[in-house]
């Protein structure tokens, strides 16, 4: 019997040309592989970057649902859609969506701006989402430790992340006014100067609380079965007399009193009242006021401002006021420096039944 025997084949010094082959395949499924973990770990759901710094889809989204009422309300008062709650309605040369999705992008971009702001001043703010969302998660982790020990928890016992976000941006935006106008070099100073050339300009409106007026008041009573005419025959002789004095001395029950009032209050009757009297000059009757029974008649007897006390008490008001614009002035001109980049195709993958979850 013979047993075939085998002889190793000399080696070359080169692996056989299977082994390379084989070699070669292990080293493109290893470079596929990490190849692959790679586009893994760059995957995410970014929709838009601002100066660098990525927008999710979720914080897009966030937005959008936080933002849905108010621009479905515009939405309905400029396009007069009959069904706003319709996201892929048209709503000019785009859809109600499309507008909603531009809305939450200029928001985001906006607060990013006062986020920054907030962070360059030294104030905790998270600078994305994520930090937001853990932000949030926080806040009510230390409100629900509180309450455990029956600490006093001023506000919510518990944050939902649209109130949180509200809540945080406007405690941030208070803090970033007061400190960026409170000294003379801040961007958001408001001089004295500034602070009486706007009262100044909207006299009317600053000095409405500060003005004194003088009145005389006549009330006539409508006679029993008086003719359907009898107003506007009634409007013909005060015309005629001038003044309301004569009238009450010829018109039977007529009642004229007088009185003095100065601007203000927040009774109905108090605002009604200023509106008739603001609208007239010294000696002008005002247009017939008609009641239960009978018709009322004002004449403006006399008109003075007090425009020191106006200013002392308004003061403060313009400069707060003009403090706002500024801030809003000081924001925009930072987000208009800024870069935005927007993946038009991310953007429009979202649909409406994303928003309404």
């Amino acid at each position: 019997m013979k047993v075939a025997s085998t002889k190793a084949r000399p080696s070359s010094g080169r692996p056989s040309r299977r082994v390379l082959v084989v070699a070669g395949v292990l080293a493109v499924l290893a470079a596929l592989l990490v190849t692959g973990v790679v586009v893994l770990a760059q995957r995410t759901d970014q929709v838009a970057a601002i100066d660098g710094r990525p927008v999710t889809r979720d914080e897009l989204l966030f937005h959008m649902r936080r933002l849905a009422p108010r621009v479905q309300n515009e939405l309905r008062n400029t396009y007069h859609l009959q069904s706003p709650a319709d996201w892929n309605a048209k709503a000019g040369d785009r859809t109600a969506l499309q507008r909603l999705a531009a809305r939450a992008l200029d928001q985001i971009e906006r607060d990013r701006a006062v986020l920054a702001l907030a962070g360059e001043q030294g104030l905790p703010a998270a600078a994305d989402h994520a930090g937001f969302l853990a932000e949030l998660a926080a806040e009510n982790e230390r409100r629900s430790a509180a309450i455990a020990k029956g600490e006093v928890v001023y506000g919510l016992a518990e944050f939902s992340p649209e109130e949180f976000y509200s809540h945080r941006l406007t405690e941030l935006a208070t803090t970033l006014k007061q400190r960026l106008s409170a000294n003379r070099d801040g961007p958001l100073h408001v001089t004295d100067a500034e602070v009486r050339k706007a009262f100044e300009q909207d006299r009317d409106a600053w000095s409405a609380n500060a003005t004194t007026y003088t009145y005389a008041k006549l009330v006539v009573p409508v006679p029993e079965g008086a003719a359907g005419d009898y107003a506007e025959k009634l409007r013909r002789r005060v015309a005629a007399a001038d003044r309301l004095a004569r009238v009450a001395e010829r018109e039977p029950g007529a009642e004229l009193s007088t009185d003095t009032r100065r601007g203000g209050g927040s009774a109905v009757h108090d605002q009604d009242l200023m509106a008739v009297l603001g609208a007239l000059d010294p000696g002008q009757i005002s247009a017939p006021v008609t009641g239960a029974g009978q018709i009322t008649y004002y004449e403006l007897t006399g008109k003075t401002v007090d425009e020191d006390a106006a200013f002392a008490e308004y003061a403060r008001r313009i400069r707060q006021s003009l403090v706002e614009e500024k801030f809003d002035q000081f924001i925009r001109r930072r987000v208009d420096a800024g870069d935005v980049e927007i993946d038009a195709a991310a953007v429009d993958a979202i649909n409406a039944e994303d928003v309404q979850q």
